[in-house]
């Protein structure tokens, strides 16, 4: 026991103090004979081309597209296996006035998912004849602590004995074999629409069809969607089979809006089709048009009319809120949402999800108050590769943030486990290069259910079987990790010296985003950069400082520089006014701060990634 309530699987513990992990920097490297033949052949500046040749661009136009995504850049639904199946089938429905019955998830990319099928069912079903507009679409996102992820037999039998005779799985179903079985034997056809990977062995559920670019034979070119993303690819088939132009138009742009949300928040690679979907999504929520979409960035404090809408609203403050009401409550209030026309009831239900995220962010702070005391004083936990951390009755609605938060303090990766009446529940993520689904398949049989993908996994077992799990799971680690330090990778996209830095080469940086996973924002390095003023600390943790080349042969006026939780390296490295180092940075641009600059770089402020003595 800690603290009379967090027990611990394996050795008892001793008084240490955790060394932190380092930070390693890595600059990418590239030909460059290609990048200036490339900077020239679509006339960009060198630094982009190098950035766009590190990341797979090889030709002008290929860059033009990259940084210019736009909806010609979406591939057509109908190229994903069991697409066409799917769409006959849910046509049948509708024709029939069936009850249909989406089966969802209760994280952001299963309720957008069941919000966004649901709209365009219910679209085609209005445009019908009289039995189309019987149709009705029900509904069923699982409460997270009562029924936990996937499908429940339970809830199928009520559904089949309510007269429903579709079910469509959205962001689940992937290993639901025994599930879409019983389904069938009641009557009920079953289609799965899924990202997850298959099992181990490549089978599929038996179902009517299963829509998944990650399953055998599905030529589909892009393997990287989230859930909600191929929920939308069906209801885009779905509508373009009735009018294709409208669709294109008018219906496809809004579906957007909302599949870029759950993009962004299920932190899929935002690469390929996943970057256009972001990047389009991004700019039609400049015009919401529900009027819960509109509650939910108003609360969030997202002011359209002020400024462009980024890929960190949709990451740190719209997803945050919505998936706060699957882990606190019941994640069917997000659906209602954005489902409602009455403005009153939006504004409601989107101040309950403020709420709601209020209390996941405090119940989340205690909880990693008592692990940060465990990584300080437990000497055991620092010659490990992963970690595998349990507590009694942690809440359940918040062991994968938790997991993640970890990472980022031990650059390890890391299952947090919560234990209840005598029943394990863990939630891990990962690091580059450790396949964490990988990891845990080999103890399958010690799951009631488990999945996920190569970075984020969630299980539930009996408690009896979690110290043969963490002790197989570490052997795994032992064997991938082994010889690795646990530090961070900064990886530099290319050197930009201060004195380089141009208002304009800064628009052409930010043309590189959406950014995040798989598309990360780039880090600029600069050598010998002089601290031009004394170092300003902030809330005692963070650093600001005034930068500037320590030998440029045309003087430049300093820029300034933000450090987020930097001040404790900033005192160990002794930094002050006069101090050279070497800095690694990402570039800032708000057109809200005019400075009259005459270099042009008015309203560009440094993010400060790393800093280290200089040569």
């Amino acid at each position: 026991m800690r603290d009379g309530a967090a027990t611990r699987v394996g050795d008892a513990p001793g008084m240490a103090t955790r060394k932190r992990p380092g930070q390693r920097w890595q600059k990418t490297e590239v030909d460059g004979e290609a990048a200036a033949a490339l900077a020239k052949e679509a006339r960009i500046p060198p630094v982009l081309a190098e950035i766009l040749l590190a990341r797979g661009v090889r030709t002008a136009s290929e860059a033009h597209g990259f940084l210019q995504p736009g909806m010609d850049g979406l591939h057509e639904p109908m190229r994903m296996l069991g697409m066409a199946a799917a769409v006959e089938r849910l046509e049948r429905a509708i024709g029939a006035g069936e009850r249909v019955l989406l089966y969802g998830d209760y994280d952001v990319d299963g309720t957008v998912a069941v919000v966004l099928l649901k709209t365009a069912i219910e679209m085609v079903a209005r445009s019908g004849d009289e039995q189309a507009k019987k149709t009705e679409v029900r509904f069923h996102v699982p409460h997270r602590l009562r029924e936990g992820y996937g499908l429940q037999t339970a809830v199928l039998e009520a559904a089949a004995r309510e007269g429903v005779r579709l079910v469509i799985t959205v962001d689940t179903g992937m290993r639901a074999f025994e599930e879409t079985r019983a389904a069938r034997a009641m009557g009920m056809d079953v289609i799965v629409t899924d990202h997850h990977l298959p099992e181990a062995g490549e089978s599929v559920p038996e179902a009517v069809a299963v829509v998944n670019p990650n399953q055998p034979g599905c030529g589909y070119p892009e393997k990287g969607l989230c859930g909600a993303a191929i929920a939308m690819k069906l209801a885009q088939a779905l509508l373009e089979r009735q009018e294709r132009d409208r669709t294109r138009s008018r219906v496809l742009p809004s579906m957007l809006k909302m599949a870029a949300i759950a993009t962004v928040a299920d932190a899929v690679p935002l690469v390929g089709e996943n970057r256009v979907i972001t990047a389009v999504g991004m700019e039609e929520l400049r015009r919401p048009s529900s009027v819960g979409l509109q509650a939910l960035m108003e609360t969030a404090g997202i002011d359209v009319t002020a400024r462009a809408v980024s890929s960190f609203d949709l990451g740190f403050r719209l997803g945050p809120r919505i998936n706060a009401a699957g882990r606190m409550d019941v994640a069917s209030d997000v659906v209602e949402l954005f489902t409602t026309r009455d403005r009153r009831r939006a504004l409601e239900l989107a101040a309950k999800l403020e709420e709601q995220n209020r209390e996941r962010r405090e119940t989340e702070a205690a909880v990693l108050a008592s692990i940060d005391e465990w990584l300080e004083t437990d000497a055991t936990l620092e010659a490990k590769k992963m970690l595998v951390l349990a507590g009694d009755n942690w809440h359940r609605g918040v062991i994968g943030i938790l997991a993640s938060r970890v990472v980022e303090r031990t650059a390890k990766p890391v299952i947090v486990v919560s234990v209840e009446d005598g029943v394990a529940y863990g939630s891990g993520r990962s690091i580059d290069g450790f396949p964490l689904l990988e990891a845990i398949e080999p103890c399958a049989e010690l799951f009631t259910r488990f999945g996920g993908h190569a970075f984020a996994v969630g299980f539930a077992m009996p408690a009896e079987n979690l110290a043969e799990m963490e002790r197989r799971v570490q052997a795994f680690a032992d064997e991938r990790l082994a010889g690795r330090v646990a530090e961070h990778t900064l990886r530099i996209d290319a050197e930009l010296p201060l004195e380089r830095l141009t208002g304009t080469v800064a628009d052409w940086l930010r043309k590189l985003g959406p950014t995040g996973r798989g598309n990360a924002e780039p880090v600029m390095l600069a050598r010998r950069v002089r601290v031009m003023a004394p170092v300003r600390v902030m809330k005692e943790k963070h650093i600001r400082l005034e930068v500037a080349p320590a030998e440029a042969r045309v003087r430049m006026e300093p820029l300034k520089a933000v450090g987020w939780k930097l001040a404790e390296q900033a005192a160990a490295m002794g930094i002050g006014a006069g101090s050279v180092i070497d800095l690694a940075y990402r570039v800032r641009v708000d057109e809200r701060w005019q400075t009259g600059r005459s270099d042009g770089l008015g309203g560009v402020e440094l993010e400060i990634a790393g800093m280290r003595a200089s040569a």
